[in-house]
């Protein structure tokens, strides 16, 4: 009975008086095959077996698996998590029982289930459960209810893309708390869980209605509580978090990495492990989920708030590439949308003929979508009628030409008025902002502000907006401002302002570039990684440093997830030695940046008037669109990092896709002013080849590969002088 593929009825389970046993008879037993994990590796194949929910083999423990990772719960005397294991590994990563959650209501906090009196939290054994109580003071179990997956917001496939299924296939999981006796009557909490198939991933999220007649403040919360195994031992100095989890929320900003953007994940000492090694006990081996500040919020009677949701991936090798391409599966998995693709040009002016010439080349060469860039006096706060129709008319036109369109608008690195600037807890004035100033989302203003966006991209049919300044976390303590009640609340109200924006333009199919982690909420790409000023340096120098910032930064994004620049008049400075125009005189330079993109599947901004200057450059151009489309999806699957660029020989990464046609694409790059033979070595593991590869150098014949007992083959190549060459493996 496969009963992650249809809603479940909600059993009661009433633990005061016994009846969790009842709930639980319903399921099918963990037993089998089903309680083994499976032994194909699902970064190369497709994982049969379902996500599923079962009952324990003793009859106590409620389950939650998919063959690759596996969590498990006691119901009573009260709900716990008291196993989490990567079925990959064979390792357990639970060593003791913590909440589900924490709550903090009415200026009070408050435990989310949990079982206390583990003996030793070093590690967990099963008999110290059945001996563990509930928590008199804690919010406590009442029933569970479980389902299928389903999709926080709506997806509108516009363009290319993997298509991949939204929401993620797989099963979900809610378990009801009520506080405890005599505690805030008519409260209830719910926290929820998914599980995704063929990956070693779920996610978790809480929420709590409010079924009384009165308002209640949610001051604080924590979502999740893991006490991890440890990583190292380390006695003397605070060691390392574990790591064998990655883990990442929506809540996220200021950062285009999700590292550098994350804000709610804790690492912490555990004060009830007494038994660690660390000789201060400051081992961070409990993570705790939660906001830096607030929320701060009054739920009122009869509502239900809901928090971000964390997701958390098992890895399953000390390994940076492998962990690499299971991060890109999370975001290939729950965010799909990061896989569309399209190629852009950004138009320096925002006039009908600028835009229409620039419309015109794309459609001649085959980029797909103009982007009025910043500078360029596209205005999308102008409601005016008249203008609104003008931009309306490019946007027709450049429909007609099969070309998307769309443009620039700025939001926190700006500076407003001190009504609707964000307001410094510190000195109760505007300034001191992460950009020095920054309008606060919740004033009049940013309220106003986002209604504009909307209209003028329903007015108008923009698919396009690149979002500069997005918010990047700035509190604000006005008491004044319409969208949040005063510091408390400040942040997580101008999150979810910007995140309901962001909801909405993906289901329109608004294709968003944002520089910022906002991907979980809806944004399609940030910058791949680079220094702005770094454009202004010698055409020679843009180039190496570009290879460089494309190998490095597609470790943790897809090749989709990133953009690249490529200047095609001066940016910054840097006079003729930085710059492409004319593009005929510097067109190996520019062909340079053409190859390196399209061949890392790395869409750049061109930004300029123009794409060709005649018809020599246009010849060029279309070249490498063409090379592109040939060969999309293999160019838009992971990215092997086979040899850094660094200037002193040739260069080199590998697309792999064990689903696609083509399983391999290898390319290579020669920075040196000579001619070089080299062999190249293909590590084919993740092209899913295990015996034969048939290779393409260029277009040349095919050859057949014998693969050896590294799943690797040595190809000879030859490339010119600053040339590139590729090679095709299927």
């Amino acid at each position: 009975m496969d009963l992650g593929r249809r809603r479940w009825a909600v059993w009661l389970m009433l633990c005061a008086s016994g009846r969790a046993a009842d709930g639980l008879a319903q399921l099918p037993v963990l037993s089998g095959a089903a309680a083994r994990g499976v032994t194909v590796d699902w970064l190369v194949s497709p994982v049969a077996r379902k996500a599923g929910l079962y009952r324990g083999e003793s009859g106590k423990e409620l389950v939650m698996t998919n063959g690759l990772i596996r969590r498990t719960w006691r119901l009573a005397p009260d709900a716990a998590t008291v196993g989490f294991d990567n079925l990959r590994t064979g390792q357990g990563l639970l060593r003791g029982v913590k909440p589900e959650a924490v709550l903090e209501v009415n200026g009070t906090a408050y435990d989310v289930g949990g079982l206390a009196g583990q003996p030793d939290y070093a590690y967990l054994l099963p008999q110290w459960v059945d001996s563990m109580t509930a928590s008199p003071r804690a919010f406590h179990f009442t029933r569970f209810e479980a389902g299928q997956t389903e999709a926080p917001f709506a997806w509108k496939v516009a363009r290319h893309s993997s298509k991949g299924a939204w929401p993620p296939p797989g099963v979900s999981l809610t378990l009801y708390f009520e506080p405890p006796r005599g505690a805030l009557p008519g409260v209830e909490a719910a926290v929820h869980y998914e599980m995704y198939d063929g990956i070693p991933l779920m996610a978790k999220w809480i929420s709590v209605h409010n079924g009384s007649a009165r308002k209640v403040e949610l001051n604080r919360f924590t979502s999740e509580l893991l006490a991890l195994v440890d990583y190292e031992s380390t006695v003397d100095h605070p060691p390392l978090h574990p790591d064998v989890l990655h883990v990442e929320s929506e809540y996220a900003f200021n950062g285009m990495d999700g590292r550098s953007a994350a804000r709610t994940v804790n690492w912490v000492a555990d004060p009830e492990y007494s038994s660690q090694v660390n000789y201060q006990r400051e081992s961070p081996v409990l993570l705790e989920v939660r906001p830096p500040l607030g929320p701060g919020l009054g739920i009122a009677p009869g509502a239900t708030w809901s928090s971000f949701r964390s997701f958390e991936l098992a890895y399953d090798s000390t390994d940076r590439e492998r962990r690499g391409l299971a991060q890109r599966r999370m975001y290939r998995t729950v965010a799909p949308w990061v896989t569309e693709n399209p190629i852009f040009m950004h138009v320096r002016q925002a006039d009908a003929a600028s835009v229409q010439l620039a419309v015109d080349q794309c459609a001649e060469v085959g980029f797909e979508m103009v982007i009025l860039s910043f500078g360029s006096g596209l205005d999308m706060e102008n409601e005016d009628p008249a203008y609104l129709a003008q931009i309306k008319r490019l946007v027709d036109y450049a429909h007609a030409k099969g070309i998307e369109l769309g443009g620039y608008s700025l939001l926190a690195s700006r500076k407003i008025d001190a009504e609707n600037d964000a307001i410094n807890p510190k000195t109760g004035q505007p300034g001191g902002a992460i950009f020095g100033n920054s309008p606060c989302l919740g004033s009049r203003w940013g309220l106003d502000y986002f209604r504009k966006l909307r209209h003028f991209i329903e007015v108008t049919g923009f698919d396009v907006l690149e979002h500069d300044g997005s918010y990047p976390g700035d509190v604000c303590a006005s008491t004044a401002h319409p969208g949040h009640r005063g510091l408390e609340d400040s942040q997580w109200r101008q999150w979810w302002e910007i995140a309901e924006f962001y909801r909405w333009s993906r289901g329109r199919g608004v294709y968003l570039n944002v520089p910022d982690w906002y991907f979980l909420e809806g944004s399609n790409k940030t910058g791949m990684g680079y220094r702005e000023v770094n454009w202004s340096l010698p055409r020679d120098r843009q180039t190496i440093l570009a290879r460089q910032n494309i190998y490095d930064g597609t470790w943790g994004k897809t090749p989709s997830m990133g953009w690249m620049f490529v200047p095609l008049v001066q940016y910054q400075g840097g006079g003729a030695a930085a710059t492409l125009e004319p593009l005929e005189e510097h067109l190996a330079d520019y062909e340079q940046h053409l190859a390196q993109n399209f061949g890392a599947g790395v869409q750049a901004a061109y930004r300029g008037p123009r794409l060709f200057d005649s018809a020599k450059t246009k010849a060029v151009v279309k070249k490498w669109v063409d090379f592109y489309k040939a060969h999309r999806e293999i160019l838009d699957s992971d990215l092997i990092h086979l040899r850094r660029p660094d200037g002193r020989d040739i260069d080199a990464t590998m697309h792999v896709n064990a689903g696609a046609r083509e399983k391999g694409l290898a390319m290579v790059y020669n920075p040196l002013d000579e001619a070089v033979k080299r062999t190249l070595k293909l590590p084919l593991y993740y092209t899913g080849l295990t015996t034969t590869a048939r290779v393409r150098l260029r277009d040349s014949e095919v050859k057949s590969y014998r693969l050896d007992r590294e799943y690797a083959i040595a190809v000879p190549v030859e490339i010119a002088a600053h040339g590139v060459t590729w090679v095709v493996v299927e």
